[in-house]
């Protein structure tokens, strides 16, 4: 009897304290939302992930607009960047499960990815007005990320499938012509067949101009300028010479193919596993560098290295969680997408948060924003000392939190992947004592049962 009692207890105690930290949790977290007045924008335009496991369903693409949900489209798996073009049409990355025709070399249903046209005013609500996709092997590791439509009329698309970058025009036939193309392999010890693993993750491609594309390799921590034509004429971090292990987790990303000893690595303390640069000007370059959580702003120094000008780590409150978007807009604020924490929002260069919003619920993971009518620019006001803006140097340091139980980081994303809906506030002290309790329920029940 004196047994049972005891496993009562620790049942009940295990429950109490489980309560305890989710209400502690929930009610001092801070506000997502903050109200702006008077921008003169017209909202903010985003492009979600998904919601379900794996963040690869309930895709979405919608309008923020005076602290709501002004239109919405969700019928992808995953939507990723998003633009709108200049006849109110939204372009949008995307991938999608279920297609049962133009499979290729792969058994339908077939995933297939590329870019959708979405007519945001048609009538019955906002629809797919059009489409350029082609079959990849896996939803997983192989979306195309990122679309620019260039001034020739050609769209310019990342494709981590093939590790590569290409341009394509007639998409509105049925015979749509890839016109150019560069190649990761020519620059980069290649795997035999790039599309059964996630060796570079090319996630990003943005036109600097008409003949030099601006291009972010992911899992290298590298940034490239392409010249069409010519290749890479400039690497944002180059292999540091240090260890290459930041490019090589998982062992399923850089590995030594040639047998030479080396990997092309960039140094992760200056970018690591980074989303989305924006090109400032020659010589800058403003980074989501998502695996050190942060917003940073690269210059080129005078021995040609790249080096932090500026730096970003905590807006309103919350430490940043793997942000992959950053903006600079044209009133000199940043623009940030805070992947982990299911937020956007915009910062003056001081790091103040002067707008916010919280995505929604059942597609809460965001991938990419865009201000309208804007839009990502190239060029853009300079932070940092001596620069455009005359603004000091600014970095956001975070202070330290009870939140950080070294050993639980990974545990936590692994979570946040299985289960997206996960409350933005849910950090490591929080999954360490939700765990404790757990484990408490399960020894007091057969504590109790024994007795």
């Amino acid at each position: 009897m004196e047994r049972a009692t005891r496993g009562v207890a620790l049942v009940a105690l295990s429950l109490f304290v489980l309560g305890l930290t989710l209400g502690i949790g929930a009610a001092t977290a801070p506000d997502r939302g903050v109200a702006t007045a008077g921008d003169g924008t017209t909202g903010t335009l985003v492009g979600s992930q998904g919601g379900g496991p794996g963040w690869h369903e309930k895709g979405s693409v919608y309008l923020v607009e005076n602290g709501s949900i002004a239109w919405r489209e969700d019928s992808a798996d995953s939507y990723f960047d998003v633009t709108m073009l200049p006849d109110g049409t939204v372009m949008a990355g995307f991938m999608h499960s279920g297609y049962d025709s133009d499979c290729g070399p792969y058994e339908t249903p077939c995933t297939k990815t590329g870019f959708r046209i979405i007519d945001p005013d048609a009538a019955g609500g906002p629809a797919v007005v059009g489409e350029y996709a082609f079959p990849v092997r896996t939803a997983k590791n192989s979306e195309t990320h990122d679309v620019e439509r260039l001034a020739s009329g050609e769209y310019l698309l990342s494709d981590m499938e093939h590790e590569r970058i290409f341009t394509v025009r007639g998409v509105e036939s049925d015979d749509p012509e890839i016109t150019w193309q560069w190649n990761a392999s020519s620059f980069y010890d290649a795997p035999p067949d790039p599309t059964r693993r996630d060796w570079l993750h090319i996630n990003d491609v943005d036109a600097v101009n008409q003949t030099h594309y601006l291009v972010s390799v992911r899992n290298a921590n590298q940034l490239l300028l392409v010249e069409r034509g010519a290749g890479v004429v400039e690497v944002v971090n180059a292999d540091h010479g240090g260890d290459d292990g930041s490019c090589q987790v998982r062992g399923e990303q850089l590995a030594d193919f040639d047998g030479d000893g080396d990997v092309r690595c960039g140094n992760p303390e200056v970018l690591d596993h980074q989303h989305n640069p924006q090109w400032l000007g020659d010589g800058a370059v403003l980074v989501a560098d998502s695996d050190n959580d942060r917003v940073v702003e690269l210059h080129r120094a005078d021995d040609g290295r790249w080096e932090p000008a500026w730096t970003l780590t905590r807006a309103g409150g919350i430490d940043i969680r793997w942000p992959r978007d950053a903006d600079r807009l044209d009133n000199g604020n940043t623009l940030v997408t805070d992947t982990l924490n299911k937020r956007v929002f915009e910062v003056t260069p001081d790091g103040t948060v002067v707008w916010s919003t919280e995505t929604p619920s059942d597609s809460p993971i965001p991938y990419e924003a865009e201000r309208l009518p804007e839009g990502e620019r190239v060029g853009g006001v300079l932070y940092g000392p001596g620069d455009e803006s005359g603004a000091e140097s600014s970095t956001s340091t975070p202070a330290p939190t009870p939140e950080s139980v070294p050993g639980l980081s990974l545990a936590l994303v692994g979570l946040q992947a299985v289960a997206p809906w996960t409350p933005f506030w849910f950090g490591e002290l929080h999954l360490a004592l939700a765990v404790l309790s757990v484990l408490g329920v399960v020894i007091g029940t057969g504590t109790w049962y024994r007795g």
